[in-house]
């Protein structure tokens, strides 16, 4: 049995997907056949970046071919990783290039590595045009026109750009509390609300400060301001002006991405497709995603997902079997 795998690696896990090759008169991809979970990647740059990217590839590989293995003949043909932090063109992509084949016994020509945004993309819309709009802990926005061309827009990094974020929401948010706390801006709930889910106490005039010291704590980082996102929506949801503003301005700078990209496609009414867990869990970011892009790109429709991102990464793989 001839396989190809599609892998799905995130910061907190990897997710592996089989499929077997489909020969004859329409070649490609043939049904799934097994899937698998393994531990999670960092940055090919980090100092345990190589070594944590090969050990998470083989774990979620070895769960998925596990119930196969009574079949005794199955083998790897071709596979195709969409992970985070892999830039398109760059040296670190031929780099997880290389230390894929490697891990997974493969032909570097039998092996894709790229962004996971690009297999959401190719995971959502198969060989069509559209734009998929991601928000989680970051952001990023990608898109592909009728001819298979490809733009991305934001995703430059927390430091940098992270607008639309549910780590930019919290950040936003805190420091709005801050600006409340000495006497910028009035009092509302917000101020409370987020002292309180980070067990700060909101009657302590110490509190300010030990807020500076906890978000530069090397245990903080953009996962501690993620978290404070639901509380933003939650208030917001109760009519909060403060987080309602974090809201809309987080929903707009996800617009303008999705726009960005239409304009550098000239995509004319495109479909747009929102994914990650912000857009996923925070309504009160979703609904004014939903009106702000009907402002930056008129015509445009908000579309559900063909398949995920290991779908798209297996799509990939099953390119890399079809002789041309």
């Amino acid at each position: 049995m001839r396989l190809i795998a599609g892998f799905d690696a995130g910061q907190t896990h990897t997710t592996c997907r089989l499929a077997q090759v489909r020969d004859g008169i329409a070649p490609g991809l043939g049904p799934v056949v097994g899937e698998g979970d393994g531990p999670g990647v960092c940055h090919l740059a980090a100092p345990e970046g190589p070594e944590r990217f090969g050990a998470a590839l083989r774990e979620s590989l070895r769960q998925a071919m596990a119930p196969l293995a009574a079949e005794g003949d199955a083998v790897l043909v071709a596979a195709a990783v969409g992970a985070s932090g892999i830039e398109q063109g760059t040296a670190v992509q031929g780099q997880g290039r290389t230390l894929a084949a490697a891990a997974l016994g493969l032909a570097p020509e039998r092996m894709a590595v790229t962004g996971d945004e690009r297999t959401a993309l190719r995971g959502a819309f198969a060989e069509g045009a559209g734009i998929v709009v991601i928000s989680g802990t970051g952001t990023i926005a990608v898109g592909r026109d009728g001819t298979g061309r490809e733009h991305r827009c934001a995703g430059w990094g927390w430091l940098l750009d992270g607008a639309g974020s549910a780590m930019d929401i919290g950040r936003d948010g805190l420091a709005l509390s801050l600006q409340m706390a000495d006497g910028r801006l009035p009092e509302t709930p917000l101020r409370r609300a987020l002292w309180e889910a980070l067990d700060l106490d909101p009657d302590d005039p110490g509190s300010p400060q030990r807020l500076k010291a906890l978000v530069v704590a090397d245990c903080f980082g953009p996962a501690g301001f993620a978290r404070l996102a639901p509380v933003l929506d939650r208030l917001a949801a109760a009519g909060d002006p403060r987080a309602l503003a974090v809201m809309e301005h987080n929903a707009g700078a996800l617009a303008a991405m999705a726009a960005g990209v239409a304009r550098c496609l000239d995509l004319v009414a495109p479909a747009v497709c929102p994914m990650g867990g912000a857009l996923g869990h925070l309504e009160q970011l979703r609904l004014p995603f939903a009106s702000r892009l009907a402002v930056e790109l008129p015509g445009s429709r908000l579309t559900a997902a063909a398949g995920d991102a290991c779908q798209g990464a297996l799509e990939m793989a099953a390119d890399l079997t079809v002789q041309r």
